[in-house]
């Protein structure tokens, strides 16, 4: 922020672009909100080790079946096997989110990459990269997870977190693009080709930053998306294998028991719901917040 003064003293306070960005975001109660709730739930996944109070598959077969109470700290009760409920779905919340977040940083950096590519040189490089894009739309998205764990294998994160973004990067590549089809006619980069900078130069360095708005969102609501979709493909068996702890893996060792053991579908399923409204709610905040639309902030 600078000032600029005046002889009759008058001084007029200037604002850069993200400081009215930050300021529109924190205006938004409902995000600002939901961002907290969001850090809090992250916080408790990165420490679960911490903060469980007991391990995640640590048996206690005397205590098989118990619903939810607060004796030995059993708050969402225990499964068949003994093992504590509240301490697999806080270790499942790590595993859930850590799978989340490196599925929307992947497909944001691999759709960014290519959008931008495309967008820039246009003509056959963008209708090359746009068919592709197309071909990876069309097809069903169950094939082609079936199809990439032969070759990736699928049970541990790291892979079904790379099998979720070879899917994931469609979109921001198409938004991207577009952006980058628009701004390639704009004058500063016209005056960058006359001074002689190279074509990375010219996309990095003054046409990525324009695309920051739509990228930070569309990263953000990827990570909610990544979250559903991974619970959807360890309940129905192709995501997380035993023994690590994933939310939808434990709703789909919890189904089984219907409503005679409630509390393990239930808990599971609260949090993936929390954690899928947070995120959405944050990434609406930081779309309004990015909207050059949006009234200005007065000071």
């Amino acid at each position: 922020m600078t000032e600029l003064g005046y002889e009759a003293g008058v001084v007029l306070e200037t604002r850069s672009q993200w400081a009215y960005v930050r300021m529109r975001f924190l205006r938004h109660r409902l995000a600002v909100g939901s961002l907290v709730v969001l850090i809090l739930i992250a916080l408790v996944g990165i420490f679960a080790s911490q903060i469980a109070p007991y391990g995640y598959d640590e048996l206690d077969l005397e205590n098989a079946s118990q619903g939810p109470t607060l004796e030995d700290w059993h708050l969402f009760g225990t499964d068949q096997l003994g093992r504590d409920y509240l301490s697999r779905v806080i270790f499942g919340v790590r595993t859930s989110l850590w799978v989340a977040v490196f599925v929307a940083l992947v497909s944001t950096v691999l759709g960014t990459a290519i959008g931008a590519v495309a967008g820039y040189y246009g003509g056959r490089v963008d209708n090359l990269l746009m068919r592709f894009t197309d071909l990876v739309l069309t097809l069903p998205g169950l094939a082609i997870l079936l199809t990439a764990s032969v070759f990736l294998g699928s049970g541990e994160p790291l892979q079904v977190g790379l099998i979720l973004a070879l899917l994931f990067w469609t979109t921001i590549a198409r938004i991207v693009r577009g952006v980058f089809l628009s701004l390639r006619e704009e004058d500063y980069v016209d005056a960058a080709k006359a001074a002689g900078a190279n074509d990375l130069r010219i996309i990095g360095r003054h046409m990525l930053p324009n695309c920051v708005g739509p990228i930070v969102v569309n990263a953000t609501l990827a990570v909610a998306a990544a979250i559903l979709v991974e619970a959807a493909l360890s309940y129905l068996g192709l995501g997380i294998q035993p023994p690590d702890p994933a939310l939808g893996r434990l709703i789909n060792e919890g189904q089984s028991s219907g409503f005679d053991l409630w509390w393990l579908v239930t808990f599971p399923g609260l949090v993936i719901v929390a954690i899928a409204l947070c995120v959405n709610f944050v990434g609406d905040g930081l779309r309004d917040a990015f909207d050059p639309r949006q009234r200005r902030v007065r000071a």
